[in-house]
């Protein structure tokens, strides 16, 4: 499976960004699709994920600012980030798995991404 991972930048606090993941080598319809991140000096953390069942699963950080999404026809998962806050600031990787379940675990994941820094200024 290949993921390609876009749509980091730099925003001010409250401000919006949009990242994508476009994935390929598998069925899509078939993939859960998750976003985890990593701030400098701080562990790698689950930030959501779309299962191929349809479910959607956040972070408690995130919820109400980050919505998942998927785009069949386009084999892709848009993280769309609202409400942005200084501590949304990391290196944003998206991976793939075969379940459906669990997708809070980085463990679920065989396949990563390259990744995509958010900088979110205060």
């Amino acid at each position: 499976v290949q993921l390609q991972a876009s749509g980091g930048g730099s925003v001010q606090a409250g401000g919006s960004l949009r990242l994508s993941c476009a994935a390929s080598g598998r069925t899509f319809s078939s993939t859960s699709i998750g976003w985890f991140r990593r701030a400098p000096g701080k562990e790698r953390e689950f930030v959501a994920a779309a299962s191929w069942s349809g479910g959607t699963f956040y972070a408690d950080s995130v919820k109400g600012r980050f919505t998942i999404s998927r785009d069949k026809a386009k084999n892709t998962v848009t993280l769309q980030m609202n409400s942005l806050k200084f501590e949304d600031t990391a290196v944003y990787h998206c991976a793939a798995a075969a379940f459906a379940l669990g997708l809070r675990a980085a463990a679920q994941y065989p396949y990563w991404g390259q990744g995509t820094q958010v900088t979110v200024s205060s």
